[in-house]
């Protein structure tokens, strides 16, 4: 028996009421969620030097927004989702065209479009829509189906697409983030270990040639990472700055508000990339623990909650997802530490920024969707076929 055709149910969960899909919804999950964006707020408010403006009021507003929209997202049945999965790819795809066209520029780069009460970041929203669109397209995929390489080139082609235009903004960090994100969908549907070590090994081989292709900045990046002394007032300074930080915090840290580093402006883009390296130098490594922890419930909780849902689109865009998360948490600490050359990822629900949250609880919202209408089945033929 395959995954998209499930053993069929008595109840008929396609009309849940909406009270029973509130009762279903994992509030334990919700809470945790809140307590990171509590965290959030704390640290924002730490590092403006004890002043709700101007990142905390405005974290704990989008957050308030986000959890609203989380909710009411995870209300639709996810057989919406799947039947307009497509659409939102194909939306985020022409907004990523138009940042090429009209998109602001902010930090050298032309990631934004600007819209008056609020700087959209298409490549964050693509993180979630990818995922969508995958899980759709793998929903009733045999393995036999996946086996084939010429059924991969049509879900390679709708990575390969966005990624390009990713690049060109320049956006290193989210590239690699839809990349992988991607293989994690296409290991999880079917695709054999063997087809990605070919991946693996025509990538490889094509480092000299992708890095003349490479920005300065990237570069320099790139060596900065294998040895930041080398120029530690320019390129290395962000990540020798971070290492001091993370060092001096020590096991219990210098106490709330009181971090040297960050506080003197030692410590760059405190507010964003690198506010794990000031809750830790604050509250010192039992502080950073907790938070990774807390992070680790979530991902636990997200791939517990994909694995019960009885339809394969369903579990491939909760595990997307939660992966998705995952890499997020995963290349911000690594960066910060010094372990991965630093990219322009932030820390979910705890770094200041608006799209990256807002995009982030949306995927929330679908993997609680997923959840809720866990008992739903979906057929090969579509969103409405075979329920």
């Amino acid at each position: 028996m395959t995954p998209q055709e499930p053993i069929s149910l008595n109840v008929n969960r396609s009309v849940m009421p909406f009270r029973e899909k509130l009762w279903h919804i994992s509030w334990s999950f919700v809470v945790l969620l809140c307590l990171l964006g509590a965290i959030g707020v704390a640290t924002l408010y730490s590092a403006a030097n004890g002043h709700l403006e101007p990142w905390a009021t405005r974290h704990f507003t989008r957050f308030l927004v986000a959890l609203a929209v989380m909710l009411a997202v995870a209300m639709v049945d996810v057989r919406v989702w799947m039947r307009y999965a497509y659409v939102a790819y194909a939306i985020t795809l022409v907004l990523l065209v138009a940042v090429e066209i009209r998109g602001s520029i902010g930090m050298g780069a032309q990631r934004w479009i600007d819209l008056g009460f609020i700087q959209l970041q298409p490549s964050e929203m693509m993180k979630i829509a990818l995922v969508m669109a995958l899980a759709r397209y793998f929903h009733g995929s045999t393995l036999e189906e996946v086996g084939h390489p010429t059924y991969l080139i049509l879900p390679a082609a709708l990575v390969l697409l966005p990624a390009v235009l990713v690049l060109k903004q320049p956006d290193l960090g989210t590239a690699m983030m839809l990349l992988m994100s991607s293989a994690a969908l296409f290991f999880l549907a079917g695709v054999r270990l063997w087809k990605f070590g070919i991946i693996g090994a025509a990538g490889l081989s094509a480092i000299p040639v992708a890095w003349r292709f490479l920005k300065d900045y990237q570069r320099n990046r790139v060596l900065t990472f294998m040895n930041p002394e080398t120029d530690p007032l320019g390129a290395g300074y962000h990540i020798l700055q971070s290492k001091i930080a993370l060092g001096s915090g020590g096991i219990l840290g210098k106490g709330f508000m009181q971090g040297t580093q960050s506080h003197l402006n030692f410590l760059p883009e405190k507010q964003t990339d690198f506010i794990f390296t000031m809750l830790a130098e604050e509250l010192g490594m039992v502080g950073g623990v907790t938070l990774i922890a807390l992070y680790a419930l979530v991902i636990i909780y997200g791939y517990a909650m994909a694995m019960r849902s009885r339809n394969h689109f369903g579990r491939l865009t909760g595990m997307g997802i939660t992966t998705t998360f995952f890499l997020y948490v995963f290349i911000n600490i690594a960066m910060v530490m010094g372990l991965i050359p630093v990219v322009g990822v932030p820390l979910p629900l705890i770094s200041y920024g608006g799209t990256a949250m807002l995009t982030l609880m949306f995927g929330f919202g679908l993997l609680l969707s997923v959840y809720v209408h866990r008992d739903i089945q979906i057929g090969r033929r579509g969103a409405y076929g075979n329920i």
